[in-house]
């Protein structure tokens, strides 16, 4: 399970993730598993995202037992919404 943290417009520098997994997650080698996991996923989504984006992905703690291909649907999903918040005017 992924959550969706922050979408921002911060220039031409080209697009940002950042992933933050807390200790909610569980032990350490738990959240090192599910860094290495959403690095992977993001990594072959990066071409997708929009140049001047910065993402923060939260992985919720449901995310230490969650299939590989359950978490990148719901990657998918998350970045999804982020492109239709940041398409619509404030």
């Amino acid at each position: 399970m992924v959550h969706l943290v922050q979408v921002t417009d911060p220039g031409p520098q080209g697009p940002v993730v950042g992933l933050v997994v807390s200790k909610s997650v569980g032990g350490a080698v738990t959240r090192n598993l599910v860094k290495r996991r959403l690095r992977a996923l993001v990594r072959d989504r990066l071409t997708t995202l929009p140049h001047e984006y910065q993402v923060v992905v939260r992985a919720l703690p449901a995310s230490a037992t969650t299939p590989y291909t359950r978490l990148a649907a719901d990657l998918d999903a998350a970045l999804s919404a982020a492109r239709r918040r940041v398409a619509v005017p404030a």
